[in-house]
């Protein structure tokens, strides 16, 4: 089945919610995402529209699916751009612009098929094309029990900074470990 790797429309605020809630259902989301699909049902849907929206269009972020021939949006990226000044989800100061790679989703029964290496193309593909701000790294946290997609980071010259941070379950002997890849 060939998939389209393509941004999100902003109208499309109920397909990208409904990838989400089937990314928070996956078990392996405990240790990938930084929500439970609790918290995101208890979203109203402005909320779905403005975070659709917000990675769209413009420079501040971007989110690519993976679109099948019949529609069906069978995995997603989101690539966020972190400015100078600011502080990050774990409360660090950001000192560069720089991307930032989270919302990692591949539907079970699409893994396997080079889904997930075609959308982190295009994802990096649109972080390293910015003018404006140009990104100087593109970074993202993978759980420190999550060996199988820490190995597929590296294939795409993401590399440990020997920074981390406590996984979101505050689980002893668990934390997330930052990952940079550089600009080309």
């Amino acid at each position: 089945m060939d998939h389209v790797i393509r941004p999100v429309r902003a109208d499309e605020w109920r397909k990208a919610k409904e990838l989400r809630m089937a990314g928070l259902a996956d078990p392996s989301a405990p240790v990938a995402f930084l929500e439970t699909a609790e918290e995101a049902r208890a979203h109203p849907d402005i909320f779905w529209q403005e975070r659709t929206a917000g990675v769209s269009s413009g420079t501040g972020g971007r989110q690519f699916v993976a679109e099948g021939p019949d529609g069906t949006w069978a995995g997603t990226v989101v690539v966020l751009v972190e400015q100078p000044g600011n502080v990050d989800f774990f409360g660090v100061d950001i000192e560069a612009p720089q991307g930032h790679v989270v919302g990692v989703f591949v539907r079970p029964e699409f893994r396997g098929i080079g889904l997930t290496e075609r959308l982190f193309e295009g994802a990096l593909e649109w972080a390293w094309s910015l003018e404006e701000p140009q990104l100087e790294r593109v970074r993202l946290y993978v759980h420190n029990q999550n060996g199988r997609a820490e190995g597929f980071y590296r294939k795409f010259g993401f590399a440990r900074t020997g920074k981390t941070t406590p996984a979101p379950a505050g689980l002893p002997n668990e934390y997330d470990i930052e990952m940079v890849c550089p600009r080309p």
